[in-house]
């Protein structure tokens, strides 16, 4: 496996120096930073060759989550709208093969957060987002790019809650390369099982978030690490396992991710950076133990 961390860790808003998160990862010891999709359509040709270059010197993968919004929205009623999220994506797509990325991850199918106020056709807008999804892996594939459509808890989404309806949209998709991808938050409000929807993802697999319940860096609660570790053995997953704690209120992400107390207890960037590495630790430790020989 590869372990990686999400840079919003640190950060309370969602545009950062990418590359002084890629050579900080680098040093704590990570595989991989995963950075957020939204500012790279404004990036220039020089920003992405720097941006790759910093991460290949540094000997980190980058990987990509995005959240759409409203407009980039693949389930959408609105033709014009699906035009313009599918427009989005192939733009986007030709940026992450520009800058070696090669997996993005988030609600693709969707938009989020999701505006509940809104009437829900989940029936309709499951099969406008197969359509438009399997449009988009085209070019996903054309340019070498995993599309991980992420199981999300029934308060941020509504089409995928769990890996069961994951795995059934996947099919449904029918593409190599989208693929299903959980995070052990949502799984821990929705299914009855964590080790059981690891499994029911099987080798549909193709990303992995992790986090305490209260979105604390893993160790720290009472998620059943042990019980996710051997899952993972069972069905041989050897691909990306990213943490994605969300610890500071203030700013853009704690508004979004709805952090409104400081989980960190006042910790400073150096504290931080020792419950990330100490993290990194106990996760290589614990999901990487029970490989079958």
């Amino acid at each position: 496996m590869k372990h990686g961390i999400y840079y919003a860790y640190w950060e309370q808003e969602w545009e950062a120096d990418y590359k002084y998160y890629i050579e900080k990862v680098a040093k704590l010891g990570f595989d991989i930073l995963e950075i957020a999709a939204s500012p790279l359509p404004f990036y220039s040709d020089i920003q992405i060759n720097e941006l790759k270059a910093c991460a290949h010197g540094n000997g980190i993968t980058l990987t990509v989550g995005h959240g759409p919004s409203a407009e980039q929205n693949l389930s959408s009623p609105d033709p014009d709208i699906r035009k313009n999220a599918k427009a989005f994506y192939t733009d986007l797509l030709k940026r992450l093969y520009k800058l070696d990325v090669h997996l993005i991850g988030g609600a693709l199918y969707s938009y989020w957060p999701i505006d509940y106020t809104k009437t829900i056709d989940k029936k309709g807008d499951w099969e406008r987002s197969v359509e438009s999804v399997r449009e988009v892996a085209k070019v996903a594939e054309a340019c070498g790019v995993d599309f991980c459509l992420e199981v999300l808890n029934r308060f941020e989404n509504y089409l995928i809650n769990t890996a069961q309806e994951g795995v059934d949209f996947v099919k449904q998709v029918d593409h190599n390369n989208v693929k299903v991808m959980l995070d052990t938050f949502h799984m821990n409000i929705e299914e009855d099982s964590i080790g059981g929807a690891i499994r029911t993802a099987g080798s549909y697999l193709g990303h992995l978030h992790t986090g305490e319940c209260n979105r604390k860096v893993p160790g720290r609660g009472r998620i059943p690490w042990v019980e996710i570790g051997e899952a993972l053995a069972d069905i041989g997953y050897n691909g990306s396992v990213v943490m994605e704690p969300f610890v500071r209120m203030g700013g853009t992400v704690g508004s979004n991710i709805k952090v409104w107390r400081d989980i960190s207890n006042g910790a400073d960037e150096k504290m931080l950076d020792r419950e990330a590495q100490a993290a990194l630790d106990f996760s290589r430790y614990v999901l990487e133990c029970h490989k079958h020989s």
